[in-house]
């Protein structure tokens, strides 16, 4: 499974969990979460619980690190869409978050 995909995190979790040929029962057992709560997930009703990766991690046998990616990518795409983001509101933001690299880096060495 490639990772960073062009699809939503619900999308991203239906799936894994068809390649894995789990239903949604079968999965939001695994997960302690009832099948309706899973269903909405998948169709982008409802957010996913972060502090659950760790667990989807293991019963996909996939990096965490990766699924993390994933799933932030997913929440900022979001935010991105909702907030209507220019490319440019993007880039100043980039400019930002390397700033904030920059910063933490300095605080580090001091």
């Amino acid at each position: 499974m490639t990772s960073l995909m062009k699809t939503t995190f619900g999308e991203y979790i239906r799936l894994l969990r068809t390649e894995n040929e789990l239903t949604l029962t079968q999965l939001a057992a695994k997960l302690n979460l009832d099948s309706a709560n899973l269903s909405k997930i998948e169709n982008g009703k409802r957010e996913f619980d972060e502090k659950r990766l760790p667990i989807l991690a293991e019963i996909f046998k996939i990096n965490l690190t990766e699924l993390q990616n994933e799933y932030v990518t997913d929440q900022i795409g979001k935010h991105i869409y909702e907030t209507n983001c220019t490319k440019q509101l993007l880039e100043v933001a980039e400019e930002k978050a390397e700033y904030r690299r920059t910063l933490n880096k300095t605080l580090q060495t001091q």
